[in-house]
């Protein structure tokens, strides 16, 4: 075998390798971005409402409803999910998060406690269609779909 031949098979195999690196590298690609689309479309898919039955403040007047997120912060902070304007409630109240196909409430060391369906919850519990999420003086009840 000569020298040009050994040269021609040396850059026809660089060749390929380099076609199949930008090969894999645009299949990954494409699939981090399939990923990422269907992240986004399951976050932007309704789990629910929570509907607020009683409440001494006005921004969160009878009948206001909040849309429910796999992830539900409440708390008088403006970064939450469901931002109350409660002097019961603490910045960081509560969270309601979708966990394995349930949701779970649960209290995030507030003063004044968090209660499902009239009693104060002690740890992580699990919350069903039509259960009250009591936060101060407010009380939401939970519509899933």
């Amino acid at each position: 075998m000569t020298l040009e031949a050994i040269l021609l098979a040396l850059r026809l195999l660089a060749g390929g390798l380099l076609l199949a690196f930008v090969v894999a590298l645009f299949l990954t690609i494409r699939r981090d971005i399939a990923l990422a689309a269907t992240q986004v479309s399951a976050r932007r898919r309704r789990h629910g409402q929570l509907v607020v039955i009683a409440a001494d403040e006005l921004p969160h007047a009878v009948g206001t409803t909040y849309p429910l997120l796999p992830v539900t912060s409440f708390g008088r902070a403006p970064t939450n999910t469901v931002h109350l304007q409660d002097d019961y409630a603490s910045n960081h109240h509560a969270l309601l998060t979708l966990r394995a196909g349930c949701w779970w409430l649960e209290d995030r060391g507030s003063r004044n406690g968090t209660t499902l369906n009239g009693r104060r919850l002690e740890s992580p519990t699990v919350v069903s269609a039509g259960d009250v999420v009591g936060i101060g003086e407010t009380e939401l009840k939970v519509e899933l779909e």
